[in-house]
């Protein structure tokens, strides 16, 4: 929504002569309409600046200056903005004289005409009129706002999609030694990918909850055996693009897990805990038990390299991985402030 949507709910008077203007705005007033007169050039400037919702005039009022001054107004109005104009025309005037000498000066203006003297119930009823069809004006400015705004969240997420899919892509192309592995691995990271997203749309498109992003990352390891992973922890909201590096992160320690660790023996099993301490950070641990003996590999794979940095940049500080021989330990401390939905 933009600033100031009350501007377009008022009328601007513009009667200097006799006591048109004031009889004006009692007439408003009785109605819970605000009136605001302009005594003046430099006024009527200072208000039309306000972006009033109506203009109402006298005619006699529209002296070239202040035609001028209106005219410049509606030339720099918005596109959505078609503010309408109420004129107050002497009977012994030819209207149409008026209305073709005022559409010279304002092109494609709204103008209405009403000859006086003007019942109170015609005047009013053309004041609400204008009022409203000036608040329907302000919808389509605010749905043509949140279309814009959806046209740069949509650019903005595809091109994260494309990002992740390319180092995705990198990833698992180094760490393949076949093109059947290379397929396989490819597939499953892409599958992660694919129902974070869903998870997140599911969200509308803002957040998505911890243990829901757990359960889709983990449901294509449990349909391969046993369920042999668990997971548990407070429920919390995550942003889309935290969700969405958690559940690669995760992904891969499965993955890592399945080929060395601990669900490459039946018995083997995997714990994944989170909690939020006092001073606000969000805890977590990846723990795993009863698979083959592990120790510390002599270099670090692309995919221990890729949790390293991607935790490291979602929390501001780095994980832990321990090669213990009971089982792989990975824990990451870091602010919950990073990865929950800004607006929250």
């Amino acid at each position: 929504m933009a600033a100031n949507d009350s501007h377009l709910d008022w009328v601007l008077v513009i009667a200097p002569y006799r006591r048109d203007a004031e009889h004006l705005e009692i007439l408003l007033a009785e109605e819970d309409v605000i009136a605001r007169r302009a005594e003046g050039l430099e006024q009527l400037r200072a208000l039309l600046a306000q972006t009033p919702g109506v203009v109402v005039a006298t005619q006699e009022a529209l002296d070239p200056e202040v035609q001028k001054a209106i005219g410049r107004h509606l030339v720099e109005q918005p596109e959505w903005s078609e503010m309408p104009i109420l004129i107050l025309l002497d009977r012994m005037v030819p209207p149409t004289r008026v209305q073709a000498e005022l559409s010279t000066v304002w092109p494609r203006s709204r103008q209405l005409y009403y000859q006086r003297p003007v019942t109170a119930l015609e005047l009013l009823s053309g004041v609400q009129s204008s009022l409203l069809a000036r608040l329907r004006q302000r919808d389509v400015r605010d749905h043509i706002e949140r279309e814009r705004e959806l046209r740069r969240e949509l650019n903005h997420r595809v091109k994260n999609i494309l990002s992740s899919i390319s180092s995705i892509f990198q990833m698992t192309r180094r760490r393949a030694v076949s093109l059947d592995e290379f397929a396989d691995d490819f597939a499953g990271r892409l599958a992660a990918l694919a129902n974070v997203h869903s998870a997140v749309f599911q969200a509308n498109g803002d957040a998505a909850e911890f243990s829901h992003i757990a359960e889709l990352t983990f449901s294509p390891y449990r349909a391969k055996g046993a369920d042999r992973i668990s997971f548990a922890g407070p429920e919390i909201l995550l942003s889309a693009e935290a969700a969405t590096t958690l559940a690669l992160c995760f992904h891969e320690l499965a993955t890592n897990a399945l080929k060395y660790g601990a669900l490459l023996k039946p018995e083997g099993r995997i714990s994944l805990k989170w909690s939020v301490s006092q001073d606000g950070n969000l805890d977590l641990e990846w723990l795993e038990r009863g698979g083959p003996p592990v120790s510390e590999p002599k270099r670090s794979g692309y995919g221990t390299r890729y949790i390293r940095s991607a935790l490291y940049n979602l929390f501001g500080t780095p994980p832990t991985i321990l090669f213990h021989p009971q089982g792989l330990r990975c824990t990451q401390v870091g602010p919950l402030a990073r990865v929950s939905p800004k607006d929250l």
